[in-house]
């Protein structure tokens, strides 16, 4: 074995600096008042066009650490990749997350895909002591929560 520089070893962090007080964190109550928060950040210009996923991520006392944009596909799909997903809910240091994507159509019914990606989801942050506490669909008009329809 040849040996080994220091400089070829690749160093991992992992480093999270939150820009708001934990006093001054909001509080999420329902799925109203994530839809509220969504709608304020979602941009105007592609709901209606394009299909993203985010995530909303919520410390132990429900409170917002903050929303990750995923991911950004077609008029009809995007990727909800889980480990993207899982990487980004442990470095934020999220005690739950509620996941989140829009239907550029405006349809508020969650497809077959919806609803499995949601139930894998929901598997896999369990064996990390992760909660996932709903996933909404947004839309311009309105949206649909999987938790208050009872499809979690």
């Amino acid at each position: 074995m040849r040996p080994i520089s220091l400089s070829q070893i690749p160093e991992i962090t992992l480093k999270y600096r939150p820009k708001v007080r934990a006093s001054e964190r909001l509080t999420l109550r329902d799925s109203k008042d994530v839809y509220a928060l969504l709608r304020k950040k979602w941009d105007s210009n592609l709901i209606e066009l394009q299909e993203q996923f985010k995530i909303v991520l919520l410390n132990s006392s429900a409170q917002l650490i903050g929303i990750a944009d995923l991911s950004s596909g077609g008029t009809t799909g995007t990727i909800a990749d889980p480990k993207i997903i899982f990487a980004t809910a442990l470095k934020a240091g999220a005690f739950a997350i509620i996941l989140a994507h829009n239907h550029p159509s405006g349809n508020l019914v969650a497809s077959d895909e919806d609803i499995r990606s949601t139930k894998k989801i929901k598997d896999g942050a369990q064996l990390l002591d992760l909660f996932v506490y709903d996933h909404i669909i947004v839309t311009k008009e309105g949206y649909l929560s999987l938790a208050d329809e009872g499809m979690m």
